[in-house]
């Protein structure tokens, strides 16, 4: 899929320390765009945002701390592509996390509806905020959004995100659609996510056992395109998945391994095992103070259904996804030249 933008109007990146975010950055300062990024103050991440970017500095939390980043000089359009949020893999209610995924996006509609030059938003949301379908029915985009219908915090908070986004449009004439990827990995995750960390892991035969389930991943590089490409090709109100095919995790292991030379996982516990074993290690670690290695959320999400359906994105948006081999290739080889993994001597 390449990448079609345009170079007259001004890139507004929420999250550009991030992995999407930064990935983002990068494609549209590659086909010549104006950037401007936003990040936390004193982020340690801010080395990754591309320095062709204008970065501006504040908390989603705050409304004042935005207003700078979304003054746009005048003769100039701009458009908002709103990727920041908390994420977390505990499915525990966390203020925090609502106060910058919900109250955050919140504070973005304000401003994308009160400053005249921002054109459009797009909305980062997750195909964690649609509720699951039973297994062998492929998920769709939803029209209403309802925390209570998805596990977990993360999930409730990007579905009453999403909403609020909604309701701009519907109620407040928001120009706005929204893009919903499944999970992200590729080159460029220099803050090493669960899917990052898992394939290390496996590269290192740190792996003792895997669980008999699947998973839907991205490649960022994939998502980012579809974002971007959102901003001319997604309609106004619109939902869009981001998704790629499920792939179970005992392929994913030996694509790992016959890539990078890696051990090969010998044992994958059954979804019930998997359970008990999960919930066991929750509690030694919460005893020791440690993050478990493996959660029965985690374990959940490899039991549901990740069959989702993309094919409103790709007939819209113009989206494709790269092969898995594709990407865990790519991967590597990006593990190797930052040093995060070595070769065998």
């Amino acid at each position: 899929m390449s990448t079609e933008v345009n170079k007259d109007i001004l890139y507004l990146v929420t999250g550009a320390a991030g992995f999407l975010g930064g990935t983002v950055c990068r494609q549209l300062i590659d086909n010549g765009c104006k950037v401007r990024a936003f990040i936390l103050p004193n982020d340690p991440a801010r080395k990754y945002v591309p320095e062709e970017a204008e970065i501006f500095e504040g908390d989603l939390t705050s409304i004042e701390s935005l207003k700078p980043f979304f003054e746009v000089p005048e003769g100039e359009e701009a458009v908002v592509l709103h990727i920041a949020s908390i994420v977390t893999s505990s499915p525990d209610f966390n203020q925090k996390v609502i106060d910058v995924n919900v109250g955050g996006t919140k504070n973005i509609i304000e401003l994308c509806l009160t400053m005249p030059r921002i054109k459009k938003l797009v909305y980062c949301s997750s195909t964690g905020a649609i509720p699951e379908q039973p297994e062998g029915t492929a998920i769709k985009e939803i029209d209403f959004f309802d925390e209570t219908k998805v596990p977990g915090c993360y999930a409730q908070s990007k579905a009453m995100a999403t909403q609020e986004v909604l309701d701009a449009v519907h109620h407040r004439g928001l120009n706005a659609c929204v893009v919903h990827p499944s999970g992200i990995m590729g080159p460029g995750d220099y803050a090493i996510g669960e899917p990052t960390q898992n394939l290390i892991r496996i590269i290192n035969g740190e792996l003792p056992a895997g669980v008999d389930g699947d998973f839907n991943l991205c490649d960022v590089r994939d998502l980012a395109q579809g974002m971007i490409a959102a901003v001319d090709n997604g309609r106004c109100g619109e939902c869009y998945i981001l998704a790629n095919e499920p792939v179970e995790f005992k392929e994913f292991c030996r694509m790992v391994t016959e890539e990078s030379g890696g051990k090969k996982v010998k044992f994958f516990l059954p979804i019930f095992a998997a359970n008990i074993m999960g919930h066991a290690m929750e509690s030694m670690a919460k005893k020791k103070g440690e993050k478990p290695l493996m959660t029965s959320f985690n374990v959940y999400s490899m039991a549901r259904n990740n069959q989702f359906d993309s094919s409103k994105a790709k007939e819209e948006l113009g989206y494709s996804t790269r092969t898995y081999e594709e990407t865990i290739h790519d991967m590597v080889e990006w593990l190797l030249a930052e040093g995060i993994i070595k070769t065998e001597e």
